[in-house]
């Protein structure tokens, strides 16, 4: 039985380079036994595929058409190889990740090391920031980010919902008094997230069934949201905070929360990355890995 995509591929060298001779250079064989193949599939075929001589190469009606349906028979065949292999248990290749900065730190960057590991054929390169990534943008493979993406072409997965605490060390509220009640943030130093287009001055509460929206004010604001939470251990503000960002600074007395009676917004962490069939392995098992991490209980 004769190797039939061996010889699709040899037409669609020979249409593409022009010339036996030049097919030849490009397959690094000779123009006479790139000539002996293509009779043979000429004779098998029972047609002429190309006028040929010296001097010109012209493909016949019956060339175009077993070039132009031999090259989508061609690209289907790569599509499904690259289908089968993306639902396989091996990621491989480069995949670059974008992260909040310090959820980055802490959880993203353990998992994705973690996950190198058990895929020895991967690349991984983690990007920190908390101006907001865009997968598109921003170059990623993959982007966790709080709130969906602006580019509704995007696909998105969420991987977490966690809450805001309002928060600050204990020797902030020794000097400056606790809030009693969200407009009481009006008078004290809260500390802001700068985000790419945007900064965070308004703090939202949900007292019963009414939302209450503060726009707070400070003198410390950064794009980095380690840095907000350094500065709130120093004592510098109030901070709105990331439950999952504190919680061992909450648990060891480092920072203590106000306004608990309040319910400050909740938060959703989203992982989004460009469409395409089929996803890549590598992007598939991050995001099921990512999901995974986050519904299982933390020490």
């Amino acid at each position: 039985m004769p190797d039939v995509v061996a010889e699709l591929q040899l037409f669609q060298a020979i249409a593409g380079a022009g010339s036996l001779s030049a097919a030849a250079r490009v397959l690094g064989s000779s123009p006479p036994v790139i000539s002996r193949r293509l009779a043979e599939l000429e004779l098998r075929l029972g047609v002429k595929l190309a006028d040929r001589s010296a001097r010109r190469f012209r493909l016949t009606d019956e060339g175009t058409i077993y070039l132009e349906h031999g090259r989508r028979i061609l690209e289907q065949l790569r599509d499904l190889e690259t289908e089968v292999a993306s639902r396989g248990h091996a990621a491989r290749g480069r995949l670059r990740v974008g992260a909040p900065a310090d959820l980055g730190r802490r959880r993203i960057a353990p998992l994705l090391a973690d996950f190198a590991r058990r895929h020895p054929g991967l690349e991984v390169h983690l990007v920190l920031s908390d101006a907001g990534f865009e997968v598109g943008e921003d170059g990623l493979d993959v982007a966790l980010r709080v709130g969906l993406p602006t580019d509704p072409a995007v696909l998105t997965r969420k991987i977490s919902t966690g809450r805001r605490v309002v928060c600050a060390a204990p020797s902030y509220f020794a000097k400056h008094g606790v809030p009693d009640c969200a407009d009481d943030l009006l008078h004290h130093d809260c500390l802001r997230l700068a985000r790419r287009y945007s900064l965070l001055d308004r703090w939202r509460f949900i007292d019963g069934t009414e939302t209450k929206i503060v726009q707070v004010s400070g003198t410390l604001t950064s794009s980095d949201g380690e840095v907000l939470r350094n500065w709130a251990l120093d004592g510098h503000g109030i901070s709105l905070e990331a439950e999952w960002d504190v919680a061992d600074d909450l648990k060891a007395g480092r920072l203590v929360t106000c306004l608990d009676a309040l319910c400050a917004e909740t938060i959703d962490l989203f992982a989004s990355y460009l469409p395409s069939k089929p996803i890549p392995a590598s992007i598939r098992l991050f995001v099921e890995d990512a999901a995974a991490a986050f519904r299982a209980p933390t020490a």
